[in-house]
């Protein structure tokens, strides 16, 4: 195929991914390394290509955004950010043989997210009522993941505030859109002053993947929950185990 056309399918199934269920970079990653990116620049080159869809939804639900235990939204918003810059600089520091072996483990975990972080989100709901420097300590931790790989970030924040707030999950939705998108502002635009984006592959990969995230919100409404979920899961599974067989097989 085409390395352009590539480009193109992947990044509206990407985009569609990750307006249904998530998991969008399952897609992306492989692609741009198909096409010959390394595997640090392609994680950097997805992660600008798949950033404008963020920052629109972050548009989107401005008005709902709510604090986690009466932190501030610019403080953890900040916390955010200085942990994606920290994930950035790591990824960039990394060897490439390095990331190459680190690269199946990181999807695994965010195979697993996905499968499971929703069920836990439930089950810890208002657990610890945890304070504030432990709440803006675990955002920095998971700010630091999203600027270095961010698989499935997005679940693995809803589950870390739900241990304290019993704040009705929905409602969540709008600020968990803003601080992955804070965390993954950071990171693009320090991907992108250190050369270490594809602009070509990104400038193809980005606009299709805005065309794909319209067009999995429109199929959203009519698809079965359960079975964007269960596809959304199968694909990821499949990933991370191609990605093990080559790096270990």
């Amino acid at each position: 195929m085409n390395t352009d056309l590539l480009l193109i399918a992947a990044g509206v199934l990407a985009g569609a991914m990750n307006a249904l269920a998530g998991g969008g970079s399952f897609v992306s990653l492989p692609a741009l390394m198909a096409v010959g990116l390394s595997p640090v620049a392609a994680n950097a080159s997805s992660s600008l290509a798949l950033y404008p869809g963020g920052a629109v939804s972050t548009w989107v639900y401005r008005e709902g955004l709510v604090p986690i235990a009466a932190v501030p939204l610019r403080w953890m918003a900040a916390v955010s950010a200085a942990g994606g810059l920290a994930g950035g600089i790591l990824l960039l520091a990394t060897p490439q043989a390095l990331f190459v072996q680190a690269l199946p483990w990181l999807l695994l975990l965010a195979s697993l997210a996905l499968a499971f972080g929703r069920g836990i989100t439930a089950r810890v709901h208002g657990w610890s009522g945890a304070s504030g420097p432990a709440i803006l300590g675990g955002q920095l931790v998971l700010g630091i993941y999203g600027g270095y790989f961010g698989g499935a970030v997005g679940i693995m924040m809803m589950a870390f505030w739900s241990l304290a707030t019993r704040e009705e999950l929905k409602r969540l939705q709008g600020l968990r859109t803003l601080l992955v998108t804070a965390a993954n502002t950071a990171a693009v635009i320090l991907f992108a002053l250190a050369g270490a984006v594809g602009w070509r592959e990104v400038a193809i990969l980005a606009p299709s993947a805005m065309v794909g995230g319209y067009l999995g919100a429109l199929l959203g409404i009519r698809l079965s929950p359960a079975l964007v979920r269960a596809a959304t899961l199968a694909l990821a599974f499949f990933v991370t185990a191609a990605f093990f067989i080559k790096a270990y097989g």
